[in-house]
């Protein structure tokens, strides 16, 4: 595992144009996300000192838990994969570290690949202008998430504008808006999902109606006793968005902020800088991102990459780059094939080994290979097993 993270950059280099080589990539979308693993301690670590005298600080740390775990410290992993799943390195981080400046960390690392045209793919977390101009060095461009709920004039003037939406792909409807004419303008796209938009709108009419239910009667209350209802439901971040006090203390139902969400169900925003795709091309390449959440999910269950047992930094920054190595060799197997990991796993199960003795001597053998099997393993190349491994005849 030492020897793992003195050869990092150049084996993630080298795997990389392996892997493209052998599947071909195109990476002309680059998906990019960010998780967090966390390690079963009470306390964090405390700062270091290297060989050269300087501080470093604690890799082990209390962060923003993506596993709803704040109580306990953590690492954060980054990882960037193209269009087909196919995981091209993945980073690792102290737990408190921001989020923001990571995409420009992995953009640097990646220009010395010299890959061709790149636009970068990110959630809402990785939104700002810096980013966004980062990306856009050396002719790169972005797709990026846009919050609907943020502070953004721009996002808001998008959602403002009127427009016809028009059928992508299934039930995903998309919509360009212009927001400015300037030369270095950003692309706005609205989509909308109508089936998520009726899930929405049952979701907030169940707590406009919980809302209503525990507000009612509450003009009889005398004002300190109302105050401490108030406190109570504003505690609950699903009831506090539509509650709202009169002047005089009385508690009501938020009807403008009920109309408000009305109009956001079943949309996301996204912004690019890309003048050459369509809207359609950004919206499905945004749904894309859902290839690294899912290597997330495979990293996290599959591959183990939780619990950490290791305490070293070094040691669980090799961990990390083990379980992407693994996630690698997944991802092949299932692009070769044209099958989930799940049922070749399954399949290559069933292949066994056994060591029989007897009177003639001792012998290692394989059982015969399926129909399935063997279309496995020459999807990917491999040669089936020799049927006899090894043979000790009695003398």
């Amino acid at each position: 595992m030492d020897w793992l993270l003195e050869i990092e950059a150049p084996l993630a280099e080298q795997v990389y144009w392996a892997t493209a080589d052998l599947l071909n990539l195109e990476v002309d979308l680059l998906f990019f996300d960010t998780t967090s693993t966390y390690f079963e301690r009470d306390e964090p670590d405390t700062e270091t000192v290297d060989e050269d005298g300087a501080a470093r600080p604690a890799f082990r740390a209390f962060g923003h838990s993506k596993d709803h775990r704040d109580e306990l410290p953590q690492a954060l992993i980054g990882m960037a994969v193209t269009r087909t799943g196919i995981p091209i390195r993945a980073w690792c981080w102290p737990g408190d570290s921001g989020e923001q400046p990571l995409i420009r960390q992995v953009k640097d690392e990646l220009r010395d690949w010299k890959l061709s045209r790149v636009v970068w793919v990110a959630d809402r977390g990785f939104q700002s202008a810096e980013n966004r101009r980062y990306l856009q060095r050396a002719g790169g461009h972005y797709i990026i998430g846009e919050k609907l709920r943020g502070e953004s004039a721009e996002a808001k003037a998008a959602l403002a504008r009127q427009g016809r939406y028009r059928t992508a792909a299934g039930n995903l409807e998309v919509k360009e808006v212009r927001v400015d004419d300037g030369t270095m303008r950003d692309r706005f796209v609205i989509c909308r999902n109508p089936d998520q938009a009726e899930r929405d709108k049952a979701v907030r009419d169940r707590i406009v109606a919980r809302l209503e239910q525990a507000i009612a009667g509450s003009d009889r209350l005398g004002a300190d006793a109302r105050a401490q209802l108030a406190c109570r439901l504003q505690a609950k971040r699903g009831l506090r968005r539509f509650l709202r006090q009169t002047p005089g203390g009385l508690l009501r139902i938020d009807r403008a902020a009920v109309n408000a969400e009305q109009h956001l169900d079943g949309k996301f925003l996204l912004r690019s800088s890309d003048p050459t795709l369509t809207a359609e091309d950004i919206a499905l390449g945004y749904k894309q991102l859902l290839q690294v959440e899912r290597g997330w999910r495979d990293m996290k269950t599959t591959l183990d990459l939780r619990p950490v047992h290791h305490r070293k930094e070094d040691r669980i920054r090799a961990h990390v780059q083990l379980c992407w190595l693994a996630l690698l060799l997944i991802r092949v197997a299932e692009n070769q094939t044209g099958d989930t990991w799940r049922n070749l796993r399954r399949e290559l199960q069933r292949l066994h080994q056994g060591t029989f003795r007897g009177s003639a001597g001792l012998v290692d053998k394989t059982s015969e290979p399926t129909t399935a099997q063997l279309r496995i393993l020459r999807a990917l190349g491999v040669e089936p097993p020799p049927a006899f491994i090894a043979l000790d005849l009695a003398a």
